[in-house]
């Protein structure tokens, strides 16, 4: 049909009497600005037109994933192929079989294959950004698989292109590529351990975009906000970003603190050591003393009951110091540690609960408090243990203990006083 018309009009022309060079001349202009305003009028009723139109009917639907693909733009880059083709078409009626005919169609060739792969490009970013609403992503990260994908496509394009200006088949052109696999494999070896990485990543579950995780190698503490092909961004605390390869999440080490967070408790683990010379038997009037306590009052009055049924059973002489058993100050300190904590509000009685002694060194005897606190926010989770601390520190002269620490100037002082 087009070729009939093209006769036609070189018939019309060469009638007029024009030189042969004229008629080329007008018939090639004519052509070109036919095209052009083809173009323009594919571009403007896809654009303007079609594009509007899906827009519109994207937005009244009641699914979430055509909104992506709006939004990702995967039509409007689709949208650019109308022109394209108008374009590529027309060029085998343009001038004659020239060199410069041949290179117009090899470019508007080339020109298509990379609006194709901006069309794949955005078509896996809306399908990633479909699958991100899925359930199934919070436990299984793609984004590093996306990427491969990309770099496969972006691969096999550059291959098309190469061989549509060499003239080689990309059969050959893949062919002539073996020998280079050395020299890529040093070039892609980031990518090629980031894959890999990414594959045992989310295979193993070993951490995904929201989980809390700690690297201090890498400065790292804080919330992953990206995990792609060759790295893992960390927003640490401070709100600075921590970038870290994605391989080193595999050979190395790092903590992933999303088992606390979902276990809905945080740990509290201090201790303060105990001054040992401090630590003696009750006597009467420190059992009446801490008998006053509400929180030790019935503790206090059944232990003593239940050490003095044990003695009397042994028929052994009281106010001797080695004969039967004694309630000491560090053991009633450690009983009304526990039962203050188990009157905390903030702290967890389902989970792991110890108010417990450790090793004796030379700084004293640790007391240490390994807790639960229920709010895991930061900066109440600082304040529910300084305040557990506080009180424990101040709470402890009533139980005739001392805190151990080094001796300092103003200790010195006293002594020359």
């Amino acid at each position: 049909m087009i070729e009939r018309w093209i006769n036609w009009y070189n018939e019309l022309l060469t009638g007029t009497g024009l030189s042969d060079g004229m008629v080329l001349f007008i018939e090639n202009t004519t052509i070109i600005l036919i095209t052009i305003i083809l173009a323009i009028l594919a571009d403007v009723i896809v654009k303007r037109i079609i594009i509007i139109f899906i827009a519109r009917l994207a937005k009244r639907s009641k699914n979430e994933w055509d909104d992506v693909f709006v939004k990702r733009r995967v039509f409007n880059r689709l949208a650019h192929l109308a022109p394209a083709l108008i374009v590529y078409s027309a060029l085998q009626y343009i001038f004659d079989a020239t060199g410069l005919v041949s290179f117009l169609e090899n470019l508007t060739q080339a020109y298509m294959i990379l609006l194709v792969l901006l069309v794949i490009d955005s078509l896996l970013n809306a399908l990633h950004e479909i699958y991100s609403m899925l359930p199934i992503s919070k436990g299984r990260n793609i984004k590093g698989f996306i990427q491969v994908v990309k770099i496969i496509f972006y691969f096999v394009a550059i291959i098309m292109i190469i061989a549509i200006f060499s003239g080689e088949t990309p059969k050959t052109l893949m062919a002539g590529l073996g020998a280079m696999a050395a020299v890529l494999m040093l070039v892609f070896k980031d990518t090629i351990l980031g894959f890999v990485a990414s594959i045992q990543l989310s295979a193993n579950k070993m951490v995904n975009v929201g989980d809390w995780i700690s690297m201090p190698k890498y400065n790292a503490d804080g919330d992953v906000i990206d995990i792609s092909l060759n790295t893992v961004k960390v927003q640490n605390w401070d709100k600075t970003i921590a970038t870290i390869p994605t391989y080193a999440l595999v050979s190395e080490s790092f903590n992933n603190w999303k088992g606390m967070e979902e276990s809905g408790g945080r740990r509290i683990k201090r201790s303060i050591s105990i001054d040992m010379n401090s630590v003696t038997f009750l006597d009467d009037a420190q059992i009446e003393k801490l008998g006053n306590f509400n929180l030790l009052k019935d503790y206090i009055n059944n232990k003593q009951k239940e050490i003095v049924e044990y003695n009397k059973s042994l028929k052994l002489e009281e106010g001797i110091v080695t004969n039967g058993r004694k309630m000491t100050n560090l053991g009633v300190f450690r009983k009304y540690l526990e039962e203050y904590l188990q009157h905390h509000p903030m702290i967890s009685k389902e989970m792991t609960f110890l108010v417990r002694h450790l090793q004796p060194t030379d700084k004293g005897l640790p007391v240490e408090i390994y807790v639960f606190s229920n709010d895991q926010a930061w900066a109440n989770y600082e304040a529910i243990q300084a305040d557990i601390l506080d009180h424990t520190l101040a709470i402890l002269p009533e139980f005739d203990l001392r805190i151990f620490q080094n001796p300092t100037g103003s200790d010195f002082h006293k002594l020359t006083e």
